[in-house]
């Protein structure tokens, strides 16, 4: 899940193309395959990490909403480090403190300490994917090799979601959890000793001045916010609940007033304005609360109600992904015949059928019948909205703020996520403690709090079929960025 950096044109400099930019994009490619992959490889470990750690259900959520709330909330501001301090320094430093993050949580001792490295793999992630792609636009600067740079780097970010799933239920099942973020050491020094050799340093010119108040502002709403949904699960009435989420309200006003009322925001309220690219936003923060949310408690449930060994689980979830692949094309053509206010209604409404669909399991039920069927149905929802979600992030928008609405719409899926899993773990939390004082056993109610989750994400879903339904106006071409914007898949 990862982010483009500002728009920029070439230096003068590199003009001529590099005539290592073939190697470059590789090195470049692995960064995004590492950053997007973090984001799921330890989800199938969490069981067993838990068990390990004595973690709470509580507070096994962080461990994945750490990442990528500190992901989300630090994208923008990661940007603008690469492009004021230097591109290639800002990816080698996130490249280290990436590497070193990863090592400090696949050596903790204590769920505290694993959810800490995690939140600091994040803030690392946030420096590395804008730097990256910001080269990536200086070494293919435009033609045919650009297109086909930038979709290597979109299908690394399509599958690496899936790789991770996989690759995370390998290492837990045939080596051990911690190696799930141990892995990182060996795709670090490939990233380090690539870079060295093959990145040239580039920054942008221009003002140069951090809206450090901006982004301390921020962080702390979204903080607060999803704090104030995690507490949620003791009761919505419950004070420290409702003073968590109005200090977050407080906070996210006070950061959208400060935007208005400084030379060079950390968001120019301009980008999130235009009721087209709002829709953009939105449908990403819905995308990312299912996926991350939801998906989460699928992998629960394959590994602790079905039996799942963690190869299994892996391989059960990439299902989805291979109907999105699959379906891709068909989804351009269906895009392209009826525009993308139809294709961006009609997707979500897929995608809930398929959450409600599964939110019928039953402990004894078997995958084929109660789970392959949902997951088929929202692999085609995503994969429609997938297809036009980037670009009309990029609608109407002014070519300087390019990198700017296409960071907040990667930004959007990481918080989605982080807000989605928090507001569903106290849905689960509630509903699992009602299943058990009703008499069930514990597999039931843990199925039953699983279920109440799949009925959240396609309600929300739903609502985010909605709000494309009255935001998205205009055909096809309308919609469509300028060719020389970038676009990050």
């Amino acid at each position: 899940m990862s982010a483009p950096a500002s728009h920029v044109t070439p230096p003068t400099g590199l003009e001529q193309p590099d005539p290592r930019r073939w190697w470059a994009l590789a090195v470049l490619g692995l960064t995004n395959l590492v950053v997007v992959l973090d984001s799921t490889i330890v989800a199938i470990a969490l069981p067993a990490a838990q068990a390990d750690l004595g973690m709470a259900d509580s507070q096994r959520q962080w461990v994945i909403t750490a990442y990528a709330l500190a992901f989300g909330a630090l994208l923008l501001l990661g940007g603008r480090i690469a492009d004021y301090w230097g591109r290639k320094r800002t990816f080698m430093v996130g490249m280290v403190g990436f590497g070193a993050a990863s090592v400090w949580g696949g050596l903790a001792q204590s769920g505290g300490e694993l959810i800490a490295a995690r939140a600091v793999q994040g803030a690392f992630a946030a420096m590395l994917a804008p730097a990256a792609l910001a080269m990536l636009t200086v070494l293919f600067a435009r033609g045919k090799e650009r297109d086909i740079a930038f979709a290597v780097f979109g299908i690394i970010a399509g599958t690496g979601a899936a790789f991770g799933l996989l690759l995370g239920g390998i290492l837990t099942q045939y080596a051990d959890w911690r190696w799930c973020l141990l892995v990182n050491i060996f795709f670090v020094a490939i990233g380090l000793l690539g870079g060295w050799k093959l990145l040239v340093e580039a920054r942008a010119e221009g003002r140069n001045r951090y809206d450090i108040f901006g982004t301390v502002t921020v962080t702390l709403a979204l903080a607060s916010l999803v704090y104030g949904f995690a507490r949620a699960e003791h009761g919505w009435g419950e004070t420290d609940t409702i003073g968590f989420l109005a200090a977050g309200v407080v906070l996210l006003a006070v950061f959208v007033l400060s935007q208005t009322r400084i030379g060079n925001p950390l968001l120019p309220l301009r980008v999130v304005l235009h009721p087209v690219r709002a829709a953009a936003f939105s449908i990403q923060a819905v995308v990312g609360a299912v996926m991350m949310g939801a998906m989460l408690y699928l992998t629960f449930h394959f590994q602790i109600v079905l039996g799942m060994s963690p190869v299994m689980a892996g391989v059960a979830n990439i299902a989805m992904t291979a109907v999105i692949m699959a379906t891709a094309p068909v989804s351009t053509k269906m895009l392209a015949g009826l525009g993308p206010r139809v294709v961006l209604v009609l997707g979500p409404v897929l995608g809930a059928s398929g959450m409600f669909y599964l939110s019928r399991i039953t402990p004894d039920g078997s995958y084929w019948s109660q789970i392959l069927p949902g997951l088929v149905l929202l692999g085609l929802g995503l994969s429609l909205i997938f297809v036009p979600m980037q670009n009309l992030a990029l609608a109407g928008v002014d070519p300087h703020d390019a990198g700017v609405a296409s960071a907040l719409a990667s930004a959007s899926l990481n918080i989605g996520g982080s807000i989605g899993i928090a507001i569903f773990t106290a849905l689960y939390a509630g509903r699992l403690e009602d299943s058990l004082a009703e008499g069930a056993d514990m597999m039931t109610a843990f199925t039953d709090g699983y279920s109440i989750t799949f009925v959240a994400a396609g309600v929300i879903l739903l609502i985010g079929a909605v709000i494309c339904g009255v935001l998205i106006r205009g055909s096809r071409e309308d919609l469509a960025p300028a060719s020389d914007m970038v676009v990050m898949h």
